[in-house]
């Protein structure tokens, strides 16, 4: 099944860890730590207030505002944050993670240093060959996110979560790679 139609099929929950999660991987861009976006993970769970949810987004908004460098992946990353919507209904949730794929996938393609000649939203419907691999990593990252969701509700944001953290680390390490470049 493709992303666009996991995303299609995705509940409440599944939509707002689906963003969630493209946003988490991408917080090395605004200088933000591992446990920036965890209170909102938190609120994700089965026993959580869903009227929460908007003011965790203000906290995050609040601890990454922060000057961010002054390139397309950064700006993608804050436009990912800043779109947050305050209201966790389906509704709400369902359009910010459809962009936060689509932004999360074109930071992994400008970070990647091989070539695409792909459009994102081709590789989000499924085809694939000849996929940069970090763009690649980061396409089986969200399809694994919305699959465990899919297949165990609350019970899987545990693992949504670890796929996430993997996600950060390695999109960590190329921003660092590439601020080393700079010098």
């Amino acid at each position: 099944m493709s992303l666009v139609e996991l995303i299609a099929q995705a509940d409440e929950r599944g939509l707002a860890a689906s963003g969630l999660a493209c946003l988490d991987r991408c917080v090395p861009l605004l200088g933000g730590d591992d446990e920036i976006l965890r209170p909102l993970w938190g609120n994700l769970t089965a026993d959580s207030d869903a009227a929460d949810w908007a003011g965790l987004v203000e906290q995050a908004r609040g601890k990454l505002a922060g000057a961010t460098e002054d390139d397309e992946a950064a700006l993608l990353a804050r436009r990912m944050l800043d779109a947050a919507p305050g209201d966790r209904s389906a509704a709400g949730v369902r359009l910010w993670a459809d962009a936060c794929s689509v932004a999360s996938l074109q930071i992994h393609r400008l970070l990647d240093p091989a070539e695409d000649a792909s459009t994102v939203d081709s590789r989000r419907e499924g085809r694939t060959e000849g996929m940069p691999p970090l763009v690649a990593a980061e396409l089986r990252r969200q399809i694994s996110v919305l699959e465990v969701l899919a297949g165990h509700g609350a019970g899987g944001l545990r693992r949504a979560l670890d796929i996430t953290t993997e996600g950060r680390r390695v999109l960590r390490a190329v921003v660092s790679r590439r601020a080393r470049g700079r010098k």
